[in-house]
């Protein structure tokens, strides 16, 4: 069996589909990897309509993620997680890549 490239746990495929459901139009959760942030990358997420040709499409209790090739590279062996505390709720990565983190959890280095 080949390893996972990107997971999405139960937590965050309903937090996805509760609030894709909310939209006008179905919709998908992206989550990409952008240069900047504190540590040098960091995450991004958003929804959209339409998927590219390059896109990883996980599926998971009626929610949909993209990932591009490129963030792929950054991101395999990750999952995407929703956490509720009591400072807030929030998308996490679990990203083994990451070889730092800054304090908000928004951005890495590898």
């Amino acid at each position: 069996m080949s390893e996972t490239p990107f997971s999405v746990s139960e937590n965050a495929a309903k937090r996805i589909a509760f609030l894709a459901a909310k939209e006008a139009k179905p919709v998908m959760m992206r989550v990409a990897v952008l240069g900047g942030g504190c540590s040098g990358f960091q995450y991004n997420f958003s929804f959209e309509e339409r998927r590219n040709d390059d896109d990883l499409v996980i599926e998971r209790n009626g929610a949909a993620v993209l990932v591009d090739s490129t963030s792929l590279e950054l991101l395999k062996g990750s999952e995407l997680d929703y956490v509720e505390e009591m400072v807030g709720s929030s998308f996490q990565v679990k990203n083994p890549n990451a070889t730092s983190s800054c304090g908000c959890g928004n951005s890495f280095s590898v």
